[in-house]
């Protein structure tokens, strides 16, 4: 099953930063969306490797997480 991990960060250094290393774990582009304008990041992968995802996302200090999926939509932690 597939989950979706959202981020916003404070920074678009931060943002860039934290794109490259999920590149850079073998997380495909496509997994990956970026809005620039509110620097916010969403990844979808599966559910098994969240928490993994999670801790590399938060090593960039995100100023609000959450996850989404089709049942509860965004949630903030």
């Amino acid at each position: 099953m597939n989950t979706t991990v959202t981020v916003t960060y404070s920074s678009s250094d931060s943002l860039r930063k934290a794109v490259d290393d999920l590149i850079g774990t073998g997380i495909l582009q496509d997994q990956i969306s970026v809005t620039k304008s509110s620097l916010k990041l969403k990844v979808t992968t599966l559910k098994a490797i969240e928490p993994e995802i999670r801790e590399l996302l938060e090593s960039h200090n995100p100023i609000k997480q959450g996850h989404g999926c089709k049942y509860c939509g965004y949630l903030s932690n």
